[in-house]
């Protein structure tokens, strides 16, 4: 498919009426039967091809699914073995994966693993038998068809009662548009890779550090990030300057609007659908009881704002009082940009939107020096065998007196990297963290890393709002498998600023072996992350109960958002044979090698 410049003027003016629509009625019920975007049953007939698209006032050429980008939301129910007629009319291949759903590995949709991909002229059918509930979405799984605008929400209806009633529903689709061809950032990212960093630190930034933490803590910091040849304002690959954002296919200055009537509980299903985006949710004036996340049921855990990752979904309940709007708002991680929606009693109100938060920075955290930075009068740059120039890879412990490796586990704030008692540990392919330092495509090892599931991230912790945190979110039902793993698997996620090349322990996908796993067994999955950017992970066909200290009650995800020099685990049952997919959903950190196949057999 041709790559044009993109949303039209026909597909904005579709996105306001959307919008109006879509908030009709008192039921959820009565306001999906009223809105065409939306297709509910166990039998659907989807056409993908080129759609006009028009979110900047340019015309631009988009996929889409029956002439909408984003699709139409589709609607199932739990026990229905639904049907998708899916016909390819673009003159390359495509696909769609339904993202969450445990559906058999032949109908997961990825081309390559578990089947072909549509080509053009086809029609594929998938089948599926719906063994769950919750908020999902899909997606293309070809090229940057994603990015273009192939994707929607998919809402799976519980068979029996909902443990969490609303009297209204609205679905919040979050997703990044860019007029530009998705090629061409990834070859900008290549040749630099804060090419889309418009938030550089000033003149005014150092002064105002120098009078906070004084010259010799500003110098150090400073030196440490200039060895490393990174910047601490490096928040997210592509930003604002290129990307609008979107509330269900609507910019805001559309004003994406839903409607309540005062007192009514109002579920929000929220989607982050985009590319390369982590968002950051609040709605001034409410609380958000966040009541599930994956699609999985959870014990209510009210907050002020949540940090929604990239391919994560979480069902919140609002309860607005007054007859007035209110601003849903979600702003990007990096605050060079905000998707904007109202929920109002009725159709032409707006609330004020807020102000952005101040531009986050890194902290040592993030560098993979947590405990170090709390050492007191620590000088990193002055460390005899301290070689930054390749970031922590560099590194020399030996020329460190007093500071070995293994007498730095026993330092206060340290996390040891030893496996939990009595489960071997095997990294996929036999990688240790030493034999990393070397890799072409790793520029940075991190020293030390720690579970950060109890902290709300970079930009958050201190901001005098209360925000959801992993080690919030509790199982409402007990895991049905109670086994302990009986394997350790151990993955690096790694990359390369320089080359921007990202992959699992220092391979991209097309120099790494399969991960093997034999049908019914349990095993832990450990991720460690050696990167300053956060990692949205996701796998496929296999649910994930997140080690978050919740016991029994673990949460189960499908996609993790791990921080920088974080280590964390969850628990897997390889109950579902097949190839899986098991990737960064950070849209182009996969395609450029952060990727691995699962074999279950």
């Amino acid at each position: 498919m041709t790559r044009r410049p993109s949303v039209s003027r026909r597909r904005f003016v579709q996105g306001v009426a959307l919008a109006a629509v879509g908030g009709a009625g008192f039921s959820p019920r009565l306001a999906r039967a009223a809105d065409p975007a939306v297709l509910s049953g166990d039998r659907f007939d989807l056409a993908i091809s080129e759609t006009h698209v028009n979110v900047t006032g340019r015309m631009r050429m988009g996929c889409g699914v029956n002439g909408l980008a984003p699709g139409p939301t589709l609607r199932w129910r739990e026990g229905d073995t639904v049907t998708l007629n899916v016909s390819n009319r673009m003159s390359e291949p495509t696909s769609i994966h339904w993202h969450g759903i445990r559906a058999p590995a032949e109908m997961d949709g990825v081309p390559g693993l578990s089947f072909h991909g549509i080509m053009p002229g086809e029609t594929f059918t998938y089948r599926i038998p719906v063994k769950q509930a919750g908020t999902y979405w899909y997606h293309s799984h070809s090229g940057m068809q994603e990015q273009m605008g192939l994707h929607g929400a998919l809402v799976v209806e519980p068979r029996g009662a909902d443990p969490h009633p609303a009297d209204r529903e609205h679905v919040i689709l979050l997703t990044d548009w860019t007029d530009v061809d998705p090629m061409s950032i990834v070859a900008n990212l290549k040749q630099q890779g804060d090419y889309y960093n418009y938030g550089q630190r000033t003149v005014g930034d150092l002064v105002h550090e120098v009078k906070q933490d004084g010259m010799a803590a500003t110098w150090r910091e400073r030196s440490t990030w200039g060895r490393m040849r990174m910047t601490p304002t490096d928040i997210l690959d592509v930003s604002g300057a290129i990307y609008t954002y979107l509330v269900n296919g609507a910019p805001p200055r559309a004003n994406w609007t839903g409607l309540f009537a005062p007192g009514e509980r109002v579920k929000l299903r929220l989607i982050n659908g985009s590319s390369m985006t982590i968002f950051d949710v609040r709605i001034p004036g409410l609380k958000l009881s966040v009541v599930q996340a994956d699609g999985c049921d959870v014990e209510p855990v009210e907050v002020d704002q949540l940090r929604i990752g990239t391919a994560e979904t979480y069902d919140v309940i609002v309860t607005p009082t007054g007859a007035h709007a209110y601003t849903l708002f979600a702003q990007a991680m990096d605050r060079s940009g905000y998707a904007r929606a109202t929920l109002a009693p009725r159709m032409g109100m707006s609330a004020p939107v807020p102000p952005m938060d101040p531009r986050p920075v890194r902290g040592m955290a993030d560098m993979g020096m947590g405990g170090m930075a709390r050492m007191p009068g620590m000088d990193m740059s002055s460390m005899p065998g301290m070689d930054m120039s390749h970031g922590m890879a560099g590194m020399d412990m030996s020329g460190m007196k007093g500071m070995g490796m293994s007498g730095m586990a026993g330092m206060k704030g340290m996390t040891s990297a030893a496996p939990k008692p009595n489960v071997p540990s095997a990294n996929a392919d036999g990688v240790a963290a030493a034999a990393l330092k070397g890799a072409v495509n790793v520029d940075n090892v991190a020293m030390e890393t720690q579970d950060r599931q109890g902290e709300a991230g970079t930009g958050l912790d201190h901001d005098g709002r209360r925000t959801l945190v992993y080690t919030d979110l509790k199982a409402l039902s007990p895991a049905p498998d109670t086994r302990p793993p009986t394997r350790e698997l151990v993955f690096h996620l790694t990359g390369n600023m320089q080359r921007w090349s990202w992959g699992f322990d220092g391979k991209k996908f097309a120099q790494a072996e399969p991960i093997r796993l034999k049908l019914g067994e349990r095993v832990r999955f450990v991720l460690i992350n050696d990167t300053m950017m956060e990692h949205p992970i996701h796998l496929h066909g296999l649910f994930s109960e997140l080690e978050n200290g919740q016991d029994a009650h673990r949460p189960l995800k499908h996609t993790v958002l791990v921080k920088p020099g974080e280590r964390l685990s969850y628990l897997v049952s390889a109950d579902t044979p097949g190839h899986w997919a098991f990737h960064c959903h950070l849209m182009y950190h996969m395609d450029t090698g952060m990727f691995r196949t699962v074999v279950v057999a």
